[in-house]
């Protein structure tokens, strides 16, 4: 099912605010919170996607990215999962959005959510560059990554303690992993739930650490990730590949990871969108008597036929030769731009000759005799 655009779902116009982002968001979340709508899965499912929706426009990059290439720019496409938001809990919502509500949001309908319970660690997010030849985007292909990441401890499997004996409750929370605070306002009491300091969110501290990790469950360590990227991807496009960053510290979410796509330019062949140009150059003798032409392309060779009387900067097209869109189906072209090329040096010999044959008639150039100028040609290139 295909995803509804961010602005849509949060009512602003695709030039809203900062602070016009933040109030829709804010109406959007109070009017789908689970609390309010208790055992409805379709206002969860609202909620869910309008913190989706926010976290993306409300970062300038992201918000970029996904103006010039919609919902694929955000990793949607052969990338291993959607980008952040999609996958948020509503403890992460909270976490990472929290200070759009204010004090009290969760105490106004009742609930325990963003800090409410034992918190879970979360292991950082990654970044990488990845190359890719005009080959690989047209065709797709497999990378294999090897990550320098954060990995789980080998010696304690992740639990940071010596052993599952090396824990003790939380004096503080007594376990819960959070403590509740009652605030008088105007409205009446209101009641919040926020991490216990002490234990950071846990309900737990540890009293006998690993040696190896030194109690955070995790240590350096690498990973060989194999990502499939689909064809027709563009420089700057960003996958993600969710759970593959940085281990969660004792036994917590991993990170993802994301791929920034790198385009390498080719050495003859130049990308315009979804299309490929090819310069050609050919001798006067080769444009004014025409003949057949050998060019390259981007899976191996092609022949084209150059009429008599072919003039410089005449563009010639090779349909669906050029490279497909991430978005859709169908590819783009090859244009063959047509280059005329002049001799720097000639010798006597061939000096009498050119000499003769520019006192011909055929040879005298007439612009305003029959021959159609740049802005017609440009024109009719691209009406056909």
């Amino acid at each position: 099912m295909a995803k509804r655009d961010y602005y849509e779902i949060l009512g602003v116009a695709k030039n809203a605010t900062a602070e016009e982002l933040k109030k829709a968001y804010r109406k959007r979340a109070i009017e789908f919170h689970p609390d309010k709508n208790p055992g409805n899965k379709e206002a969860e499912e609202k909620f869910k996607e309008a913190a989706e929706a926010y976290e993306v426009l409300n970062d300038e990059q992201k918000r970029a990215r996904y103006d010039r290439f919609g919902h694929q720019g955000m990793g949607g496409a052969g990338g291993g999962g959607g980008f952040q938001g999609g996958g948020m809990s509503m403890d992460d919502i909270f976490e990472n959005f929290g200070s759009v509500f204010g004090d009290g949001f969760e105490g106004f309908f009742g609930g325990q959510r963003g800090g409410g319970g034992k918190r879970q660690n979360v292991g950082g997010n990654l970044r990488l560059r990845v190359k890719m030849t005009i080959e690989d985007i047209a065709n797709g292909a497999e990378k294999k990554l090897k990550v320098k990441k954060k990995v789980k401890c080998t010696t304690c499997s992740g639990l940071g303690a010596k052993d599952k004996s090396g824990f003790k409750t939380c004096s503080m929370c007594n376990g819960a992993g959070s403590v509740r605070r009652v605030t008088n306002t105007f409205l009446g009491q209101m009641q919040t739930t926020t991490s216990c300091p002490q234990c950071h969110g846990e309900g737990s501290t540890i009293s006998n650490k690993c040696g190896s990790c030194h109690g955070s469950g995790i240590m350096d360590g690498e990973e060989l990730i194999s990502v499939n990227i689909p064809a027709g991807v563009v420089e700057g496009m960003q996958l993600n590949l969710s759970g593959k960053g940085n281990a969660g510290e004792r036994n917590g979410v991993n990170g993802d990871l994301f791929i920034l796509i790198e385009e390498e330019p080719h050495e003859i062949l130049k990308r315009e969108g979804n299309n490929v140009v090819y310069h050609l150059h050919i001798s006067f003798p080769e444009a004014t008597l025409g003949g057949s032409f050998e060019v390259p392309t981007i899976d191996g060779k092609a022949k084209i036929k150059i009429d008599p009387g072919t003039q410089a900067g005449k563009i010639l097209r090779l349909r669906g030769k050029g490279l497909p869109s991430v978005n859709a189906y169908g590819k783009g072209d090859q244009l063959i731009d047509i280059n005329v090329w002049t001799p720097q040096k000639v010798s006597s010999e061939e000096k009498a000759i050119l000499e003769k044959l520019a006192h011909s008639e055929n040879f005298k150039p007439n612009p305003l005799k029959g021959e159609k100028g740049f802005f017609e040609r440009m024109k009719e290139f691209f009406t056909e």
